[in-house]
């Protein structure tokens, strides 16, 4: 039996080398990589399979997410950079990068910024909705490190103390630090690989007060009622989903269908006052929304509706573009809708 399939094998060999042979070469040649990054648009994700809220309204149709699709930079995807009118080709020197960072850096501080994002449409979506919503813990997270020191901070420290006085504020390590003099150096206490370990941090000189070259985050924890759970993945990172989060979460907290049986997508960031906040990307969010037939694309006033709006002439995009400005302002024109 194994004679039989080696000799069948061998004739095979014998019979397409040269094709074999070609198509290996070009597998190397067209994923030998290239200092670029190529940009194209991505797809959108609905977020009811990802928001869970106890006996929670259905809605006729969907609140989606848009996202933007990273390809790495090698010979293939270089070329379909420069042909595909959508796709953008960006030069690895050009995107601004910390050299001391490493992609696990960069993506906890996307989670992180994704937490925050959600905690915040938490916080909107049940104060908007009339429902009960507590803060029953808070952590403070290192997410951006300036210059690392030998034995300093790293981004994923959860901060527990400084000099030994314990913070429950991100003030209280900022008031701490003006306390000393440019080059001293304070005692911190963190969480670090689920262990306290005391590390030091080495005061500088700030544009308007003394800083230690870090960026801290704070993450809160919620008593909410009804309970809610998010099931994101460990890939989903980033701000810019926050004002759909926050609709998706009010849908399903009132008895309201905002999306009137409509596929809707959307991007912007949202503050704890419900400012919606431009981003980047937009015009392969749009991209992405095109390509899963979505009928409205909800986008920050100003530059981004600008830019959503010439990217539709462009390419002669069948889709309808809103500007948004506030969640009170979504939620007034989606309701609109219905009529």
């Amino acid at each position: 039996m194994l004679n039989k399939i080696y000799l069948r094998f061998k004739k095979i060999m014998k019979e397409y080398y040269k094709t074999i042979i070609f198509l290996i070469i070009c597998y190397f040649v067209f994923t030998f990589p290239l200092p670029y990054y190529i940009y194209a648009g991505g797809g959108t994700i609905n977020i009811n399979d990802r928001v869970i809220v106890e006996d929670s309204s259905h809605s006729s149709g969907s609140l989606n997410f848009a996202y933007v699709k990273e390809l790495e930079g090698n010979v293939a995807s270089f070329i379909l950079g420069n042909i595909i009118p959508w796709y953008d080709v960006e030069k690895e020197e050009d995107v601004e990068l910390n050299e001391d960072e490493t992609s696990e850096d960069i993506m906890f501080r996307n989670r992180i910024y994704l937490e925050n994002a959600n905690q915040t449409a938490i916080m909107l979506g049940y104060t908007k909705a009339g429902k009960e919503v507590d803060v029953k813990d808070k952590h403070f997270y290192i997410i951006y490190v300036e210059e690392k020191e030998d034995n300093g901070l790293r981004v994923g420290d959860e901060l527990i103390s400084v000099n030994g006085k314990e913070i429950d504020d991100v003030t209280d390590y900022t008031n701490e630090i003006q306390n000393h003099e440019v080059g001293d150096e304070v005692e911190v206490t963190v969480i670090r690989d689920d262990k306290e370990k005391n590390v030091v941090a080495t005061v500088k000189e700030g544009e308007d007060y003394k800083v230690t070259g870090v960026s801290v985050s704070t993450i809160y924890e919620y008593d909410t009622n009804p309970k809610i759970e998010l099931n994101f993945k460990d890939s989903e990172g980033g701000p810019s989903g926050g004002l759909m989060l926050t609709l998706a979460i009010y849908d399903k907290l009132t008895d309201k269908d905002l999306t009137n049986g409509l596929k809707i997508v959307g991007t912007g960031t949202i503050s704890s006052d419900g400012t919606v906040g431009e981003i980047g990307g937009v015009k392969y969010k749009l991209n992405g929304a095109v390509k899963a037939k979505a009928d409205l694309f909800l986008v920050p006033k100003g530059d981004n509706y600008k830019e959503a709006l010439k990217e539709k002439e462009e390419h002669d995009y069948d889709i309808k573009i809103k500007a948004i400005g506030t969640f009170d302002e979504a939620v007034s024109y989606l309701e609109s809708l219905e009529s």
